[in-house]
């Protein structure tokens, strides 16, 4: 029943509140001071090392109790790696919170911290030993000096003086050693403020530094001027070309803008226009006239041959009547063949003129059909970049929501952890702030019901009821005992009850989490298949402008094939005018060679005689020649036989020399192939050298990664370490406020331990006394009445909470101990951590700065050569765009039907005009060559006689034009047709296969 109404009593609540909010701060206190201390994270009060092994959910308070024999033999029994802050590290690792490295150093600095509280407590307990021992000794002392105060006050005696003369050098100890504690303090103090200044001072860069620092900052300036001209130059470059990017895009503006105009203007005249038929109709008739104009032309044409033809028959007229004078009829002849070639030349340009406005027209329709087809196609792409970029703002509106919706979700994540937290943290203290039951209280309480039970027997027995009240007295302890019975059945029951509760509430959580689960899945198949509809979209999008482009290529298709229908018969039109234009210029011909036989039978006679007469003359050159000849030649023998005699004579010379020549050149060629054996050697050498540079240069590189990766974390680890030294400052500056009371807290902590000390020998002594039966002293008998069992009852209850308000005043008691103790081992152990943390802190610092520096140096060089090696690639770079340019330039040249450039069309040109140099200069040698090669007979000698022909051309169509030889007969000259031959049909002979 005391149990009872201690959890519905707020006196006893209250003060265990206030017990448990105490030692959460001072908990938070010590363990930022351990973490500044030690260099660890913040951890939770379960990661301390002096807590015994309990289950997860729950998590012991805390007290700061003096250390006796039970609890060192149980702090011995535990163990390092079964502690729950080892299994939330392991918990941590494995959730992947912490790396393997912060795992093993947070293990390892709490195994120290553990030693070293088991050395703490050890010496605490050993000292409070001592503190016992020497508290009696002071006792028994003055109990003695009680005694002596026992004399009169008007006897002096030498004890008195001494005792005063002790007390005032006690005193003057006590102030000194006060004196002498704030002394070592301030000293302390000093000395950590030199190692500071110390520190400051050899952070401050010496003169030396600050020259090479100098040097180097101008060395990087340099750098860096060097830098900015090449940026400029860069930029220079990157200007030319965005100027000429934008004359380009200027120049296809204007020609976007002339084809828009262009178009507005056919718009326009498409809307004038009231119908096509008419438009078809006009142009149909503009055709019709063009080709009755061509018509008259070539009419006319055809009339001015037919009177070239008038001309020529009466040429041949006139002709036929001059025959006699053979120059007039020759002058006659070359005018009328000049002006057959001029009227040939002159339907030639016609026929060109009427390709070339052929051509034109061809041109026009498939430039025309071209700007419909890229117009086409500009209005494509302006169509499909428009859809991407509504399709792009559509995915980011939905990546925008998708965000907010997860910022959302986020927040209320948020608010929902921080009320399970609160939630937690009041059940938690709500669970710390009841009484822990060991055990002891249901065995109080089994002793209790036993004692009243004998009670009431015995009040039964003596008293000297009637039976009737008996029976009820008896019907009523039954009563209770059925209660009790009851009572703790529905205690099981609603234990079971809460589990049940707490089941379902987990299995609803569940239930809840794979709802939401299925809904996020939901969610997701609804977007991918939106996702999937938009790219079913797009490819339908695709399909049917790739559909307008085949159709655009069909009817280009058609366009090209119908002209080329179109040139196709224009060829044939053009092949079947030419055949006929021959065929006149071949009856032309053989009426002018008619003219020309006729002439050559009236020159017959003429070069008969005057061959006569050649011959005579060439008879006699012929003989006074060979007689020149003769003599000519004896003189040339005599000179070649001279040349002969000093030619062999030079020729033995030039073979000793020659031999002499091949005699070094032997050993010029072995000197060159041994020298090539060698450069061979060294350049095999030179290429592994190569291979091995590439190595170290890709060593070097990896090297260069895991340096960058190490100095990442080594800035890291700095910044953590620069912020815990922060956090040291800041509690060493706490500390140094909290310091004056340390002294007077110590020695209250003294005190207070002793005195617990003192209770707790003395509680163990009479508990011992009690429980021996065979001491006599164990019990005393009072005197006076028996109290009744209601005032028992009220006794036990006075008195359960007079234990209640002494157990709140015993909890508060403990909790300032504990604040102090936990006070006085913080400064302790900054005051021994601090100093070796902070050594090995600045040695890790300087040693990093060493590293920091060499690495810098690495790394400058290597940005050196990196930056060599950038601006040699960014000069090639740059040549490979100026050669990219240069090609696209020629590319687009060329598709303009131009050259690719000036530069190459200059050369061409120089090439074709040298090319067609030569080519006449090799004509006019073989020409020569021919021409010679008639004058020459067949034993040497040359002659300027009119060689006779071996061979003849065939007249005749129906063979090839070749050189026919006239075999074994004599050659001959054949008689030229007479003028008859017109009416005589030519013979048809069949072709001969060769």
């Amino acid at each position: 029943m005391a149990s009872l109404g201690d959890e519905d009593d707020p006196a006893r609540r209250g003060p265990d509140e206030e017990e448990e909010e105490l030692p959460a701060d001072l908990q938070q206190d010590e363990d930022a001071d351990d973490e500044d201390a030690f260099g660890l994270e913040p951890t939770s009060p379960a990661d301390s090392g002096d807590l015994p092994d309990v289950d997860d959910d729950y998590e012991a308070p805390v007290y700061a109790l003096p250390p006796t024999k039970a609890t060192l033999e149980s702090e011995g029994q535990l163990t390092v790696s079964n502690s729950p802050a080892f299994k939330n590290l392991d918990d941590m690792f494995n959730q992947g919170k912490l790396t393997g490295t912060e795992v093993a150093i947070f293990k390892a600095k709490y195994m120290q911290l553990f030693e070293f509280l088991k050395r703490s407590r050890d010496s605490e307990f050993q000292l409070l030993q001592q503190a016992k021992q020497h508290t009696l000794e002071l006792e028994h002392q003055r109990a003695e000096l009680g005694k002596q105060d026992n004399f009169p006050d008007n006897v002096s005696s030498e004890a008195e003086k001494f005792r005063e003369t002790l007390l005032k050098y006690n005193n003057e100890l006590l102030l000194t050693e006060e004196r002498v504690y704030d002394f070592e303090y301030k000293i302390q103090c000093l000395k950590e403020e030199r190692d500071i200044l110390k520190r400051e001072y050899d952070r401050i860069p010496k003169a030396d530094d600050i020259e090479k620092r100098r040097k180097q900052l101008e060395q990087d300036t340099v750098e860096l001027q060097d830098d900015i001209s090449k940026r400029i130059r860069e930029q220079k470059k990157t200007t030319e070309a965005k100027r000429e990017l934008e004359q380009q895009t200027a120049e296809l503006r204007e020609e976007l803008e002339k084809v828009k105009e262009y178009l507005d203007q056919k718009k326009s005249d498409l809307i004038k226009v009231s119908g096509l038929p008419n438009q078809l109709n006009k142009e149909t008739e503009r055709v019709r006239k063009q080709k009755t104009d061509i018509e008259k032309e070539t009419r006319e044409r055809q009339n001015e041959i037919d009177g070239m033809q008038k001309q020529l028959e009466s040429l041949e007229e006139a002709s036929r009547r001059l025959a006699k004078d053979l120059e007039t009829v020759k002058h006659d002849a070359t005018q009328q063949v000049a002006s057959n070639t001029k009227s040939q030349e002159t339907l030639d340009k016609i026929n060109g003129d009427l390709e070339e406005l052929r051509q034109k027209e061809m041109t026009v329709v498939t430039d025309r059909a071209t700007i419909d087809m890229n117009l086409r196609h500009l209005n494509l792409e302006r169509r499909n970049l428009m859809e991407t970029h509504s399709r792009k703002a559509r995915e980011k509106e939905r990546e925008l929501k998708s965000l907010k919706k997860a910022q959302l979700q986020q927040k209320a994540s948020e608010d929902a952890l921080a009320l399970v937290t609160q939630v937690h943290e009041k059940t938690k203290q709500n669970y710390d702030s009841v009484p822990r039951d060991d055990g002891s209280m249901v065995k109080r309480k089994t002793v209790l019901d036993k004692e009243v039970e004998d009670f009431r027997r015995n009040v039964a027995q003596e008293t000297t009821l009637t039976s009737a009240e008996q029976v009820k007295v008896t019907q009523s302890i039954e009563d209770e005992e059925r209660l009790q019975y009851k009572l703790q059945d529905l205690r099981i029951e609603v234990i079971e009850l809460t589990r049940l509760a707490a089941i379902k509430a987990d299995e609803r959580e569940q239930k809840a989490r794979d709802f939401m689960k299925a809904e996020m899945r939901h969610k997701r198949v609804i977007e991918d298949l939106k996702s999937r509809q938009l790219q079913i979209q797009d490819h339908q999008k695709k399909h049917r402008e790739l559909e307008v482009k085949l159709k655009d290529f069909a009817k280009l298709y058609d366009v090209i094939k119908n002209e080329r229908n179109k040139c196709v018969s224009l060829v044939q039109v053009a092949a079947q005018k030419a055949a006929e234009m021959r065929e006149k210029i071949r009856i032309l011909e053989n009426e002018v060679e008619i003219l020309r036989t006729n002439i050559g039978t009236r020159e017959k006679h003429l070069q008969k005689l005057r061959l006569r007469h050649a011959n005579s003359i060439v008879m006699r050159d012929q003989l006074r020649n060979d007689v020149s000849k003769q003599r000519h030649s004896d003189d040339e023998q005599n000179e070649v036989r001279e040349q002969l005699k000093l030619d062999i004579n030079q020729l033995n010379g030039l073979v000793n020399a020659s031999e002499e020549a091949m005699v070094q050149l032997r050993k010029q060629s072995d000197r060159a192939v041994q020298l090539l054996n060698d450069r061979a050697v060294q350049l095999i050498e030179r290429n592994e050298e190569v291979y091995v540079l590439q190595e170290k240069v890709r060593v070097q590189e990896a090297v260069i990664q895991r340096g960058e990766l190490e100095l990442r974390q080594r800035e890291e680890e700095l910044d953590f370490l620069r912020l815990q030294l922060k956090e040291e400052e800041r509690q060493v500056q706490l500390a140094k406020k909290k310091v004056p009371k340390k002294r007077q807290v110590e020695d209250e902590l003294t005190v207070l331990q002793i005195q617990l000390s003192i209770c707790q020998d003395r509680l163990l002594q009479m508990e011992s006394r009690t429980e021996d039966p065979t001491h006599a002293g164990r019990l005393r008998y009072l005197e006076g009445a028996d109290p009744g069992p209601i005032e028992l009852h009220n006794k036990c209850e006075d008195m359960e909470i007079r234990l209640a308000a002494k157990e709140e005043q015993l909890l508060e008691r403990q909790l300032l101990l504990e604040a102090v103790s936990r006070l006085a081992e913080q400064l302790e152990r900054r005051s021994k951590a601090g100093q070796h943390d902070t050594l090995a802190l600045a040695k890790e610092v300087n040693g990093y700065k060493f590293r920091m520096g060499t690495v810098t140096k690495r790394m400058k060089a290597g940005t050196a050569e990196l930056t060599m090696l950038m601006s040699t690639a960014m000069q090639l770079q740059q040549q490979v765009r100026d050669k990219q340019q240069y090609l696209q330039s020629c590319y687009q040249r060329m598709e303009r039907g131009e050259p690719p450039s000036e530069d190459i069309e200059a050369e061409w040109l120089k090439s074709r005009m040298v090319d067609d140099r030569r080519r006449t200069e090799r004509q006019e040698a073989q020409a020569q060559a021919a021409q010679q090669e008639q004058f020459v007979l067949g034993h040497g000698g040359v002659t300027t006689a009119e060689p006779r022909p071996n061979a003849y051309i065939p007249n005749d169509e129906v063979e090839l034009p070749i050189p026919r030889p006239y075999g074994g007969h004599a050659p001959f000259k054949p008689t030229e047709p007479g003028s008859n031959m017109r009416h005589i049909r030519k013979p048809r002979p069949k072709p001969i296969e060769i």
